[in-house]
């Protein structure tokens, strides 16, 4: 999963912060340089820009929505197979599906003005008048279809995997549902390798592997949730975010000396070095606030 490390801040916009991982610049190069049947590769690298314009677009619709339902928003990191959003929505499946599913809608709205600016393209002569124009329009149209389908495959963590995970939330369960998306999206992963090697593709090759390794990790993932749903919760706190209780036992680590320990017995301190912890990181959800604000009741004590 591409990070920051190795990323260049492009632009801020509406508090969001958009790198480019320094590979893109690598995959720029090789499909700018690629035969193509425009008339020079200038063509060739707007069409690659414009690859990853609607790439971006797509990536502020998971950002926009994430904050609709309340979510966490970060950064957008932009590298050679697509695009990464780095947003937390509140672990519940309705604001999931809603943060997932507005990416893939961003590209649907999207279509109806590409083929329309086509349509008015032909009747208008272009294709004949500016050949390399209407060719790059009608290429970009092209990709926004490919990258809408290509998304909504139900193969995790591509967005249909995802969305699929959010539906299957609401009858199974959190954890259940991941661990299904991970199993059919090793599935789709067999599917991918099929086809890559089919088609002589390295792109599609190492995008299966990518998908592979996602897999493998929610697979994992599922498996730590379950094991931490099993667990007894402790009474009278509750995560001020997704209101799930803490569950019991030495379940946090000190970042300083590595020491396990329970957080809400010992108010935020490491009972080894003696760190003080101002906030204490949900176990379900991942957010972090002040043991104070996870308190549901006025007793004092544990």
């Amino acid at each position: 999963m591409p990070t920051k490390k190795g990323s260049i801040l492009l632009f801020r916009l509406a508090g969001v912060n958009v790198y480019v991982h320094w590979a893109w610049f690598l995959a720029f190069i090789y499909f700018t340089s690629r035969p193509n049947e425009y008339a020079n590769y200038g063509w060739n690298a707007l069409e690659v820009l414009a690859l990853f314009a609607i790439v971006l677009t797509h990536e502020f619709g998971h950002q926009l929505a994430c904050r609709s339902v309340g979510g966490q928003t970060q950064d957008i990191v932009l590298w050679p197979l697509g695009g990464v959003a780095y947003v937390n929505p509140p672990q519940r499946p309705g604001a999931q599906l809603w943060s997932i599913a507005a990416g893939p809608l961003v590209n649907v709205a999207l279509a109806p003005v590409f083929v329309m600016l086509v349509i008015h393209g032909r009747t208008a002569g272009w294709e004949t008048q500016f050949p390399n124009g209407f060719m790059l329009l009608t290429n970009v149209r092209d990709i926004n279809f490919v990258l809408l389908i290509f998304n909504l495959m139900p193969v995790y963590p591509l967005d249909g995997g995802q969305i699929l995970r959010s539906l299957l939330w609401f009858i199974f369960g959190r954890a259940n549902s991941l661990l299904a998306a991970s199993i059919i999206g090793f599935i789709g992963v067999g599917g991918l390798i099929l086809l890559a090697i089919y088609a002589g593709s390295y792109w599609l090759g190492l995008m299966a592997v990518f998908i592979l390794l996602s897999c493998w990790g929610g697979l994992k993932q599922a498996q730590v949730l379950a094991r931490v749903a099993k667990i007894p919760r402790r009474p009278g706190f509750a995560c001020p975010a997704c209101k799930a209780g803490p569950p019991l036992g030495n379940l946090w680590r000190c970042g300083q000396c590595g020491q396990a320990f329970d957080t809400f017995l010992t108010q935020g301190v490491c009972p080894q070095c003696g760190t003080q912890f101002n906030t204490t990181q949900c176990l379900d959800c991942g957010i972090a606030r002040p043991i104070v604000e996870w308190r549901t009741d006025q007793t004092p004590g544990n």
